[in-house]
This record gives C-alpha cells, sequence and structure tokens, in this order.
C-alpha cells in the first residue's frame, strides 16, 4: 500500500488512482543504461536479486528498494527509439 500521510484526503485519493510514474533517467553518453524490472511477489523478487548475485551479474545492493505497485499499477514511459522485452518465467517455491 502506498503511504501518503503528508497530503491532504483529495490529494491522497488522486494519488491513489494515478499511476506510479517511474522516470527513464539520463545515463552517461559513453554507456548505455539497461533497465531491469523484476516484478513478483516479495519473496519472489527477493529471489531473483540474490540468484543474480550469485550468478556475478550483479551486487545486491545495486537494486532499489522494493516498491509497493499501488491499485493504480505503474506507467513507464520509455524514450523514443526504445525497445522492451518482457521475460516471463515461473520459479519452484519452496
Amino acid at each position: 500500500m502506498l503511504c501518503l500521510p503528508f497530503l491532504a484526503s483529495s490529494a491522497r485519493q488522486r494519488a491513489a488512482t494515478s499511476p506510479l510514474l517511474l522516470a527513464n533517467t539520463q545515463s552517461q553518453p559513453e554507456r548505455e543504461r539497461l533497465l531491469h524490472l523484476v516484478m513478483g511477489s516479495p519473496e519472489g523478487v527477493r529471489s531473483v536479486i540474490h540468484t543474480l548475485h550469485k550468478l556475478q551479474y550483479a551486487e545486491q545492493a545495486t537494486w532499489s528498494q522494493v516498491i509497493t505497485i499501488p491499485e493504480s499499477g505503474i506507467l513507464i514511459t520509455p524514450e523514443q527509439g526504445e525497445v522492451f522485452s518482457l521475460l516471463r518465467r515461473d520459479r519452484q517455491l519452496s
């Protein structure tokens, strides 16, 4: 649940019905920024992050904190010319 204690009641209601905007920040000119998005249960997301760490692909500390998706959903705004690919994979529950 998205907690917005500092907003007035009407502003809280608008925020709860507006999608969460994930900005695409600019990277350094000599590097290409690739964004990895892992969505699922908190346990599943932590498991994938841990697995990528064990594979020496990404340090666990480089991932953002877990963000709860609001009821209104999320909105990802890519730059012109960018593409998107999504991998769906099931994981075995322990």
